[in-house]
């Protein structure tokens, strides 16, 4: 049942705007493809859940699958025939996230292509990422398309990076360094804390951080975005995330800022008003814990990302009864 949540901003320039809390669809995202300095090419995906509320799980199979198509590979084939991606098992599986959270979450995953050549332009070939929430199909097609290329400065402007700056130097920004401490495969009882330790860096202390000011009035706080992207504070930070298994089982301590573009007033996010973003560590340790409700199998992400740019690990973690 989709449920509308209408909130009225206390300006007199203000429109109402509906906010969908659940019921709508979820989006995945072609965010462009990237040269490597070797001469290979990542494809860049992440996700945008029209839902300000609703998340979603969705294990890697018909719901949340890759597949390939072959454009025009055969001659008889209508426009629409040429581009339905086939349900393959062994295709389906590219490390893409099985746990959804609210909005636009860019940049999530990459996809290498060591051999551009080979995988060949977008006139023959096309990756396709088909997504299936609330009984709604959506599909994304990739290609290395030269529309598609994207760079640091691109990557910022997208997610709102440094206030929405456009500034050159962006283009060669240098995404964070980060490392876990410890194994990657984890094993742990439920209810048990488990330590979560990364180390996080910013090789080029680009974006600098600057503190977002601090709003003087109601009508600041409450004041519309400006641009098309919502705007995030730069500096370096670093979040854990549920990236497979659900979230809703997992609590960590201390209270993680969201990584999704997360605009509302108060609401714990880098894009959000008037959140003040936390000091990194002096010794760039990150400490954290976690516990879950529920055995399964999850995936954990560390997230780290000055503003602008984004760079992730993962581990692996059993739950046992």
């Amino acid at each position: 049942m989709t449920v509308p949540l209408v909130v009225v901003f206390p300006l007199a320039d203000a429109e109402a705007q509906t906010m969908y809390l659940e019921g709508q669809r979820l989006f995945p995202a072609f965010d462009g493809w990237e040269q490597q300095d070797d001469g290979s090419v990542l494809l860049w995906f992440g996700y945008y859940n029209e839902n300000w509320q609703q998340e979603f799980d969705l294990p890697v199979g018909p719901d949340n699958y890759f597949s390939i198509v072959e454009v025009g590979a055969d001659p008889s084939l209508e426009a629409d025939e040429a581009f339905e991606p086939a349900y393959s098992p062994q295709m389906a599986e590219q490390g893409q996230p099985t746990h959804f959270f609210p909005r636009r979450n860019p940049f999530l995953f990459t996809i290498p292509i060591p051999d551009p050549a080979e995988f060949s332009g977008p006139e023959d070939r096309q990756l396709v990422w088909t997504l299936t929430a609330n009984g709604k199909t959506q599909r994304v097609y990739a290609s290395l398309s030269p529309n598609y290329a994207v760079d640091g400065q691109s990557m910022s402007t997208d997610m709102g990076g440094n206030y929405g700056s456009t500034h050159q130097d962006l283009r060669s920004n240098i995404p964070p360094e980060v490392e876990i401490e410890g194994p990657e495969e984890r094993t742990v009882k439920v209810g048990e804390p488990l330590s979560l330790v990364a180390y996080a860096s910013d090789p080029d202390n680009y974006p600098p951080r600057r503190e977002r000011p601090r709003p003087q009035s109601i009508e600041d706080l409450y004041r519309t975005p400006r641009g098309s992207v919502v705007r995030s504070i730069p500096g370096l930070r670093l979040s854990w995330i549920v990236y497979r298994g659900e979230a809703d089982q997992a609590t960590f301590t201390p209270t993680q800022m969201k990584t999704w573009m997360d605009s509302r007033m108060y609401a714990n996010s880098p894009w959000s008003p008037p959140f003040i973003l936390p000091h990194p560590p002096e010794d760039g340790r990150w400490v954290n814990q976690v516990s879950f409700d529920e055995p399964g199998d999850y995936v954990l992400r560390a997230v780290a990302g000055d503003g602008a740019r984004l760079s992730y690990r993962n581990i692996k973690v059993t739950v046992m009864p």
